[in-house]
């Protein structure tokens, strides 16, 4: 077989609730996830006998710091399913790194989904979702990279229905952050242990007001403690905020990327030219998200 090329999107957290502090340690999420369409990175798989090698290359291969995720989800597949087929990976890193839209849970995703189908007369006999699951929070939802509900610690996710695609501007304050930001984040969330479960985000919606009323009600939990770890993210929202035609500006993750939604794609790219004139060093991407 040739190679198999997989783009690994950027997943980007409409809303983000953190519901409590489970028994295990884990917190409980509920959050609406879509992908951006027009940007992401490329991870491509070339089938080989032995022990796989990564090469990784791009604008910001030298952001990655410590283990590759990649690595780590090729011996993770070895480890529980030795007869798999694998080979080398490429990746083309295009995303930032330590961003909040899940750069290395994407590229992880995408090798799953490239041995997925490498393998596809064992692909049935592989729990793919234990195997995204231990990876990570986002790797699960990764794997679908298209518009889900995700609760629990990511490993439960539900399709939506109606789903409108959306104008955005992604926007990255291009900042240093601690190598230990979201855990930081958490911590200064103090988030209470988890009791009743209390649902607030359905799995279908009307209309696009009907969703853009449903992202403004529900926010992100994480945004305070994510701008006293990073305090750009604030300088970010002012930007976006301040353009009249931007309808919802929010935290995506633990930041420290930020969205804006807008009316179209005219106004995206738009907004977008507007805020790379003022602010150069920033990362600025206008993209469809679905």
């Amino acid at each position: 077989m040739t190679s198999i090329t997989e783009l690994a999107r950027p997943k980007v957290n409409l809303t983000l609730r953190v519901l409590g502090r489970r028994a295990d340690g884990y917190h409980e999420l509920e959050s609406l996830v879509a992908f951006a369409c027009d940007i992401a990175d490329a991870v491509t798989l070339t089938p080989r006998a032995g022990q796989p090698h990564v090469v990784t290359n791009g604008p910001f291969a030298g952001s990655i710091a410590g283990a590759n995720l990649i690595d780590v989800t090729l011996a993770r597949i070895q480890a529980a399913a030795p007869t798999l087929r694998l080979g080398d990976v490429a990746l083309y890193k295009r995303l930032p790194v330590a961003a909040g839209i899940g750069g290395g849970s994407a590229d992880a995703a995408a090798v799953l989904r490239a041995v997925r189908t490498l393998n596809g007369d064992q692909a049935p006999t592989i729990d793919w979702l234990a195997l995204a699951a231990s990876l990570g929070a986002d790797v699960p939802v990764c794997v679908a990279s298209s518009a889900r509900l995700m609760r629990g610690i990511g490993e439960r996710l539900e399709p939506l229905t109606g789903f409108p695609e959306l104008a955005a501007v992604l926007v990255n304050p291009w900042v240093a952050v601690p190598h230990d930001k979201t855990a930081q984040v958490f911590r200064a969330l103090k988030a209470p242990p988890l009791r009743d479960l209390d649902r607030a985000t359905p799995s279908g919606f009307c209309s696009r007001a009907d969703l853009l009323a449903h992202m403004r009600a529900i926010g992100n939990d994480l945004l305070a403690p994510a701008i006293g770890v990073v305090p750009a993210i604030r300088d970010v929202l002012e930007a976006l905020e301040a353009d009249p035609q931007c309808e919802v500006a929010q935290l995506s993750g633990g930041g420290p990327t930020c969205f804006g939604i807008y009316p179209d794609m005219t106004a995206a790219h738009a907004a977008s030219a507007a805020l790379r004139a003022k602010q150069p060093r920033w990362w600025i991407v206008a993209t469809r998200l679905a």
